[in-house]
């Protein structure tokens, strides 16, 4: 399997989409996104050369990562959070990375019927996660969407992930600010968030900080405030970050502070140099993700690796080869089909 090549045709629907997006026009976006989501190989060649064309344009837009298990309130939040950008004037996209997408054949996240207000404003922009795609090929297109959405001029692009497995550090090396968003709870809510997610967060948001949960999330914000003074300081931190705050998406009440955080700090990293290091740095570290997975892709599309699998699987799982001789194996097989290998 080789890297698809930009053809007469890719190239005319690239310069046609390309225009249509920098226009502003929301049903090219739709269409560019779907085009970068496809797998067919006519598809890839001109997804290739759309973003071979916007990506001089890119990087305009703060890029936000926010992580949360289901029952947190998210959607609240980010409909709530959204709503008030659009109406300070800021154009707001919103994007899925669904690692549950892979084992339901479907999208928990980014569903329009639950921002009902904000997918109706025309300042704002909702996209589900594809559906049945595996985590990686979900985070190697989302990157790829960002491009579009600040192609088409979105001043916000809200990465949002549902909390599990390796989904949360996937939307961090993609933004350029990271939040996780909890529900007030106890001592032990503080044991049951990993110490690896405390470590890329910028902000900690404890969500329903209202009625009679009010104290509760007071409690659990200070908790949440303490662990984090006690971690070691990041070059990448101004004073006083990473910090925690208490918030209420159902009343709006200190999103308009969470903004001024956002703000401050993506404005300090961006006059330090920070900002721009860091996505270089995600940059380089996307090429290298994108050449595994094409090393990966062209290793299982080999026929001399294909034919002889299945009897290398066979004789592991019968104890009669170890794994590491059986992946040799298939290495040199697949070294031996490449040209000059």
């Amino acid at each position: 399997m080789t890297e698809p090549r930009p053809t007469a045709d890719s190239e005319a629907l690239a310069d046609e989409l390309a225009s249509r997006l920098e226009a502003g026009d929301r049903r090219a976006l739709a269409r560019a996104i779907t085009l970068v989501e496809s797998t067919r190989a006519d598809h890839r060649r001109a997804a290739l050369a759309l973003v071979s064309r916007l990506y001089p344009k890119a990087g305009s837009a703060m890029r936000i990562g926010l992580s949360g298990t289901p029952g947190v309130g998210k959607s609240t939040f980010i409909e709530s959070f959204g709503m008030m950008l659009v109406e300070r004037g800021l154009k707001v996209a919103v994007l899925a990375v669904d690692p549950s997408s892979a084992r339901t054949g479907g999208s928990i996240l980014g569903d329009k019927t639950r921002m009902e207000r904000l997918s109706r404003r025309p300042e704002a922009f909702i996209r589900p996660s594809p559906s049945r795609a595996e985590l990686g090929g979900v985070a190697r297109r989302t990157r790829e969407t960002i491009l579009l959405c600040e192609a088409a001029g979105f001043d916000v692009v809200l990465v949002e992930t549902v909390g599990v497995g390796q989904s949360e550090t996937m939307v961090a090396d993609m933004t350029d600010i990271f939040a996780l968003l909890l529900a007030p709870g106890g001592g032990d809510e503080l044991q049951g968030v990993k110490r690896g997610i405390m470590e890329i967060c910028d902000l900690i948001l404890v969500n329903k900080a209202d009625g009679d949960l009010r104290a509760a999330a007071e409690r659990t914000r200070a908790d949440y405030a303490g662990a984090l003074r006690l971690m070691r300081r990041r070059p990448q931190d101004p004073e006083g970050f990473p910090k925690a705050m208490a918030v209420s998406a159902l009343r709006a009440d200190g999103l308009a502070e969470v903004w001024a955080e956002m703000t401050a700090l993506f404005e300090w990293r961006r006059s330090a140099g920070v900002l721009e290091a860091r996505r270089r740095e995600q940059a380089v570290g996307w090429m290298w993700q994108e050449i595994r997975a094409g090393l990966f892709e062209r290793f299982a599309s080999s026929p001399r690796v294909s034919a002889r699998m299945p009897g290398l699987e066979r004789e592991v799982a019968e104890g009669r080869l170890p794994p590491e001789v059986a992946a040799t194996a298939a290495l040199d097989l697949f070294g031996a089909a490449t040209p000059g290998g």
